[in-house]
């Protein structure tokens, strides 16, 4: 509990940790109660044509979309579809990624080793290039851009579970508990894993931030959910052929995206400063002693 509390204070003290975790809870806030907050709750899947392209103003806090809706409500809904997208498939990453490190890095074999050569097939290709690909082949959906997503995502984390454990198997504590007779199951499970568990949890916070641009990349392509349904990404590239007169339009879900980027990446940059002492960075003092040295 100790160590959990001076976890906490160390992230109270990161300014920059502290506006992510803000913007994080303001999405998931606005996820949870999109239908409280929103002013036209039924515009996040309903039409009006003739409330179309209408100006932010009292009656529509965020102006209106091509269609008459609401650009806020919809807003609000998108956050509930981004906030699904990026946790199922950073967690469907880490189911498959985090076994597949542990299994190629502690074991020495020619399934380890074909293990690792599978990750790095996909590691070769680029993310966004390979997440399209599998999109159009099958096609929009959401389903679909989730199965993309952690499809092409996994290869990061068990690159990254392999390379901890290689090094973790070196260390005196898992030698000396294996030369007592501990099966390997029981040092992977109770030695090995939580010490990779805080590289794991910072890359899952910076990966759900890349993962929601990824997300928002496909929906603007045309390959994410289709319409009537308030993707952030989507409603982006409709609004093109109104620009710049509906600034609005695009603005409202563009500025979305940026903040909620941003809030999982300064987070996931906070979260790495306080859970792995190796990559702290340094304070302004200490990079000046260390300058005069």
């Amino acid at each position: 509990m100790s160590e959990v509390l001076l976890a906490l204070s160390r992230l109270g003290r990161d300014r920059s940790a502290l506006v992510g975790l803000v913007l994080v809870l303001g999405l998931i806030a606005a996820a949870v109660f999109a239908p409280v907050l929103a002013t036209h709750p039924d515009d996040a899947f309903e039409l009006h044509p003739a409330e179309r392209l209408r100006p932010p103003g009292p009656g529509h806090l965020l102006g209106t979309d091509r269609m008459g809706s609401d650009v806020y409500s919809r807003l609000l809904f998108g956050a509930r579809i981004t906030l699904v997208i990026g946790i199922i498939a950073v967690g469907a990453s880490l189911i498959v990624g985090v076994p597949a490190g542990l299994v190629g890095g502690y074991y020495h074999n020619w399934a380890s080793d074909l293990l690792m050569r599978v990750s790095d097939i996909f590691l070769a290709v680029p993310q966004v290039v390979l997440a399209i690909a599998i999109a159009q082949t099958l096609g929009p959906s959401l389903p679909n851009v989730i199965l993309a997503l952690s499809a092409t995502y996994w290869p990061w984390f068990a690159r990254l579970v392999y390379a901890e454990t290689r090094a973790l198997q070196k260390e005196v504590f898992v030698e000396s508990t294996a030369a007592l007779g501990a099966s390997p199951a029981r040092l992977i499970a109770l030695h090995i894993l939580p010490n990779v568990a805080s590289a794991v949890i910072v890359r899952a916070s910076i990966g759900m931030g890349f993962t929601i641009l990824t997300a928002a990349a496909l929906g603007f392509l045309g390959l994410g959910p289709p319409p009537p349904t308030p993707e952030w990404g989507r409603t982006i590239a409709e609004s093109r052929e109104f620009l710049p007169g509906a600034w609005w339009y695009a603005a409202a879900p563009g500025l979305a995206i940026f903040l909620t980027v941003m809030g999982w990446n300064l987070l996931g940059d906070g979260l790495r400063d306080v859970l792995d002492p190796r990559l702290r960075r340094a304070s302004p003092g200490a990079a000046a002693r260390a300058g005069d040295d």
